[in-house]
């Protein structure tokens, strides 16, 4: 653990100084030199940067460092609250906007539909052309409330009516 950490520090380090020292003579070399020296266990470079300069500043500025994750702690709780409320008032009246705009245009989609499936749930094989109506569809049940007969029956009617 005690690798990594140094190591974290030295490439935050890294990330700043690389641009004014990558001119210096041997750079890229001293650095892999010096990361060989972190990692290798015979020279025990990070245990030594660790124990002499992180972990007495570490102990030094416990308190404060713990102070500071309390207050962090209960930030993020106050802001997960304040933007969970606005999120969820957005997409209330996003939804309630979209009903109140569509719902007449979706009412009509959804029912041409339900129509459409029931026609050939009943066996029609001939489907209705694209632009007119299913069968049946605005007929609220025939004339003067007789219930309204199904397609093959009405033709059957009709062409026993003729003979």
């Amino acid at each position: 653990m005690m690798y990594w950490i140094i190591f974290a520090l030295f490439t935050t380090a890294e990330t700043f100084t690389d641009i004014f020292l990558c001119w210096f003579p041997f750079y890229y070399e001293l650095k892999i030199a010096f990361v060989a020296w972190l990692l290798s266990p015979y020279t025990k470079g990070s245990s030594l940067l660790y124990r002499k300069f992180v972990h007495p500043t570490l102990s030094s500025k416990e308190k404060e460092i713990d102070d500071c994750l309390v207050q962090a702690k209960d930030r993020s709780y106050d802001a997960l609250v304040h933007f969970g409320k606005r999120g969820l008032n957005v997409a209330a009246t996003a939804a309630v906007m979209a009903a109140s705009k569509g719902q007449g245009a979706l009412s009509e989609r959804l029912r041409s539909f339900s129509m459409q499936d029931l026609t050939t749930i009943r066996g029609d094989s001939t489907p209705a052309p694209a632009g007119s109506p299913p069968p049946g569809a605005g007929r609220a049940g025939g004339k003067h409330g007789q219930p309204k007969m199904s397609r093959s029956a009405s033709e059957s009617a009709g062409s026993s009516g003729t003979a």
